[in-house]
């Protein structure tokens, strides 16, 4: 009696190699892409952002709100920023930590360097108008007195699908 063949097997994935600067910050990019998903009921573009006080417990939270209240300065890092500082009671958020689903723009750029955030961790890349390295490098520009340290990439993937599924349906 004939051998049954041998049952094909497909090949295994390449193994993910662990990425101690990233990997320490998907916990709380999830939660950044949740408060993402909050956007969307308004029509606003889901882009979440939280804000880690120095013992990295959330302090701030936003979401795009710039359909919600008619206010072009309400991306969600300003919303989180903000409500940061008045967990904090002053402006100067040293120590902090801003987790953010895109690449922040100039704009937020320049409210991250003046609140003095130390430390800027984003998933997906702006090609169109980020300002932490893609388009341009606001936050590390060296003329500037002060430039926390950037981030990237983490979950991009799951951020990049989350801004393209909202695209998607715009059309």
């Amino acid at each position: 009696m004939p051998s049954a063949p041998a049952p094909r097997l497909a090949p295994l994935p390449a193994p993910v190699r662990p990425d101690p600067v990233r990997d320490r910050w998907t916990g709380q990019m999830r939660l950044a892409i949740a408060e993402a998903a909050l956007a969307t009921a308004t029509g606003d573009v889901p882009v979440g952002a939280l804000v880690l006080g120095p013992d990295g417990t959330v302090i701030g939270r936003g979401h795009n709100e710039r359909e919600a209240v008619g206010d072009p300065t309400a991306h969600a890092e300003v919303v989180a920023i903000r409500e940061a500082a008045r967990a904090v009671g002053e402006w100067r958020l040293a120590g902090c930590t801003l987790i953010v689903t895109l690449e922040p723009c100039t704009m937020c750029a320049g409210a991250i360097v003046l609140s003095r955030i130390d430390r800027v961790v984003f998933g997906a890349l702006d090609e169109k108008a980020g300002a932490a390295g893609s388009l341009f490098d606001v936050m590390r520009d060296r003329r500037l007195n002060h430039r926390p340290e950037v981030v990237h990439g983490v979950l991009a993937d799951e951020c990049g699908d989350q801004l393209r599924a909202f695209f998607d349906t715009q059309r």
